[in-house]
This record gives C-alpha cells, sequence and structure tokens, in this order.
C-alpha cells in the first residue's frame, strides 16, 4: 500500500526538522509551522523543500514558494495534494 501524501508529509517534516513523529502525528490543518515551529527556519527551508521533491516526484518551482506554503500544516498539505495531482 503506497502511503498517502499526509502520511509522507509528516515523515518527511519528522525527518527533516528532527521532530518527534508522535508530535508530527499530531498536527492538523491548522497548526502553525513557519514562525510556529522553532525547528523550521529560514536555512531548513530548502532541506524540506527537496527533501519533498525527492520523496514525492515532483518539481516544486520558485514562485510555489510564498509565505502561505509555510504558513499552516494544512496549506503545506494542500499545496502538496494538488502537486500530486497534476504531476
Amino acid at each position: 500500500m503506497t502511503p498517502s501524501a499526509d502520511q509522507t508529509l509528516r515523515q518527511i517534516l519528522a525527518d527533516v526538522l528532527g521532530l518527534d513523529p508522535a508530535r508530527v502525528a499530531g498536527f492538523d490543518r491548522s497548526t502553525g509551522l513557519f514562525g510556529h515551529l522553532p525547528e523550521l527556519d529560514s536555512m531548513s527551508v530548502a532541506g524540506l523543500l527537496t527533501e519533498m521533491e525527492d520523496r514525492l516526484g515532483f518539481i516544486i518551482d520558485d514562485e510555489d514558494v510564498d509565505g502561505e506554503l509555510l504558513e499552516t500544516y494544512g496549506s503545506l498539505l494542500a499545496f502538496t495534494e494538488a502537486k500530486l495531482a497534476s504531476a
């Protein structure tokens, strides 16, 4: 069974940011990311986006990346699902 976008995204966040998987499992759509998680700073954003591209098999263009993308877990998941649907 292929993991869902949600499961994969949660695993990427845990791996790249060094977060406890149980903590990431508790994220809901309104959980704040950039500016709310100290682990997600400007340096880790590039690693996060690169890992998303590698594991999920899509390309993230520069114009895709804006403040809203990493605002909440829900916004990042919606972006991921849209990218997968158009891939």
